[in-house]
């Protein structure tokens, strides 16, 4: 993503999605500016899974402007449908998509319970805006309303978080771009151009009814071939156990090479009592990104600890765990005999051997009923659920849910 000044009222971002980005001088662009935001430069989007495609090394900094260019165009499409939005509020709904996904940490998804426990992205999301809120004298506030859902006009807030939102439309299409898998994309402008209100609730005119029906369908295979690929959640899962293991390690008083920041989470039972009321826990984890966790790693790979510098040099060298595919969970006795195999193969304690197998379920419905649904607008201003209106997708077959079992372990 290249930066270039063409014009004094705007910054102009040429990105390789979309094309040019423009950002307007004042409160978007300090924001663009703003170090917690720029942060997300450093933290990759799709986590490990550039270990299956490695064109996948993109960033939320990429995504979060993506989702702002976006969330423009659809102000712009409902706006020439006569939806009245005033300038202060598309200015805050733009704000509150950049901000979306700034509470994530290193490898944005992987670590988020890791880490710290009980205490998800969005919440954190939420806590830097506030801190930004004061800096910025205010000028969040619009912001921060819509993005909890506290704003009379509902529909903003949808256009940030629903099924049919800025971020999805942009992570399907640059996650597909970047990873290759062209057979993924979606016609994000078809959409948004086909975007209106109804009652206050984002609807899409019939005539965007297939490329809903594509839109569904892809992001089913977006994460079942790219986001939830076995060797991907495999990959993710070696370094969730190595940091685990140097937890273990630094709280029994073991010495390890680690960045302040990552040193904090490493020696701190973070839950979410403490990151709520310790202002340590937030400036810290605003300092945390992906070369947090690489550097240690590659440091670690050399560690006294069997364990730890196994499943280190593992992850920085690319030997990944074993996956085995199951329709259940793994047995307690499949899962005994493997955790005793690898003991005796490395001549460690039980115990320690948990550090080298993971147990893991995955599973992504097409279309939740329980979420707001994608409502389809007719001529005569009725609308339908997208399972009654298409002739594809029956409310059984979008709301089926696919679960898998992996088994992964040390090879």
């Amino acid at each position: 993503m290249n930066f270039m000044v063409t014009m004094q009222d705007a910054k102009i971002i040429n990105d390789p999605v979309f094309g040019f980005i423009r950002v307007p001088r004042g409160l978007l662009l300090d924001i663009v500016r703003h170090p917690a935001f720029y942060r997300l430069s450093r933290i990759k989007q799709l986590g490990g899974a550039n270990i299956v495609y490695p064109g996948a090394q993109h960033t939320r900094f990429q995504h979060s402007l993506g989702a702002f260019h976006l969330m423009g165009k659809a102000i712009q499409s409902l706006q020439m449908k006569g939806h009245f939005i005033f300038d202060s509020e598309a200015e805050a709904v733009q704000a509150a998509i950049l901000l979306h996904d700034i509470g994530h940490g290193p490898f944005s998804h992987v670590l988020e319970h890791t880490l710290i426990r009980g205490v998800d992205h969005e919440e954190i999301s939420l806590m830097v805006m506030e801190q930004m809120n004061e800096a910025f004298r205010g000028q969040l506030g619009l912001a921060i309303k819509i993005f909890k859902d506290e704003y009379p006009k509902r529909f903003l807030h949808q256009l940030i978080s629903s099924q049919l939102d800025m971020d999805r439309l942009d992570y399907l299409k640059r996650d597909a771009f970047f990873s290759g898998v062209n057979e993924a994309n979606i016609g994000s402008s078809r959409i948004i151009d086909m975007l209106d209100v109804v009652d206050d609730q984002l609807a899409v005119d019939k005539k965007g009814i297939y490329s809903i029906e594509n839109y569904l369908f892809n992001r089913r295979l977006m994460y079942w071939q790219v986001y939830l690929h076995k060797t991907s959640v495999a990959a993710e899962h070696v370094m969730i156990n190595a940091l685990q293991r140097a937890k273990h390690l630094v709280r029994q008083g073991g010495n390890l090479f680690a960045t302040p920041s990552l040193s904090f989470f490493l020696t701190n039972d973070v839950d979410r009592d403490m990151f709520l009321h310790n202002p340590d826990c937030l400036q810290n984890y605003l300092a945390l990104d992906d070369n947090d966790i690489w550097s240690a790693m590659k440091a670690w790979c050399c560690h006294p600890d069997p364990v730890l510098s196994m499943l280190s040099s593992d992850f920085v060298n690319r030997r990944i765990f074993k996956v085995e595919t199951l329709d259940e969970p793994v047995s307690k006795e499949r899962k005994q005999q493997k955790l005793d195999e690898l003991a005796q193969r490395y001549n460690i304690h039980l115990s320690d051997a948990n550090y080298l197998i993971a147990s893991i379920e995955v599973g992504k419905d097409m279309y939740s009923l329980d979420d707001d649904q994608i409502e389809i607008r007719f001529n005569d201003g009725t609308t339908q659920d997208i399972t009654e209106a298409s002739d594809m997708l029956s409310t059984s077959l979008a709301s089926k849910k696919v679960r898998k079992h992996y088994f992964c372990y040390q090879r």
